[in-house]
């Protein structure tokens, strides 16, 4: 467990900056409650101050988790959100996107949002945009990025993109071994 370089701080609040936009300040500047980001086998971990002083007193080798996990570094150097940040996400979220009873099944399986499964959208999102999907009773579902801005939405066919998937709350049962960062696990015989 360390503290962030500066390049990976930036590919961080780079990453954050896209859903969140300026709250990313919010975000860190929590006066009463202190957290801090920190980097343990390439995942990034956003944890109270006072527990990762505890943390501390854990070998590395023994050390599994601590606060929590809002994504990992590539080897490719690159900076990937996981489903494990949605909470994060979805409490400062600057554009979301609700979806219709009839498609949260399908976006729960991994696939884009398409205009027919489309509730709402907030005003002036725009193409390209970090954006925290919801249900239509405002349960945060996942996130990804909008294929289109708002106006252009309301121009599309039915079975158009409207967001392409990044992460949602099916990948907790899909990808259980990669998100809790455990290797191997039992063989099927």
């Amino acid at each position: 467990m360390r503290p962030l370089e500066e390049g990976e701080v930036k590919l961080v609040f780079e990453k954050l900056h896209k859903f969140i936009g300026k709250s990313v300040r919010d975000l860190v500047a929590q006066k009463d409650n202190p957290h801090v980001f920190r980097l343990h086998k390439n995942r990034v971990y956003f944890v109270r101050d006072d527990i990762m002083k505890k943390a501390t007193n854990v070998s590395r080798d023994k050390l599994v988790h601590f606060g929590t996990c809002i994504g990992k570094l590539t080897h490719s150097g690159k900076f990937r959100l996981t489903i494990t940040a949605l909470e994060l996400l979805s409490k400062y979220a600057k554009h979301k996107v609700w979806l219709k009873p009839s498609a949260e099944m399908s976006f729960a399986y991994g696939h884009h949002v398409m205009k027919s499964g489309l509730g709402r959208i907030t005003e002036d999102t725009p193409n390209n945009a970090g954006v925290v999907v919801y249900s239509m009773s405002d349960v945060p579902l996942g996130f990804g990025t909008a294929a289109r801005s708002t106006q252009e939405c309301r121009k599309l066919e039915a079975g158009a993109i409207v967001a392409y998937h990044i992460a949602d709350i099916g990948e907790y049962i899909r990808s259980e071994e990669d998100i809790a960062g455990v290797s191997g696990g039992t063989k099927k015989e």
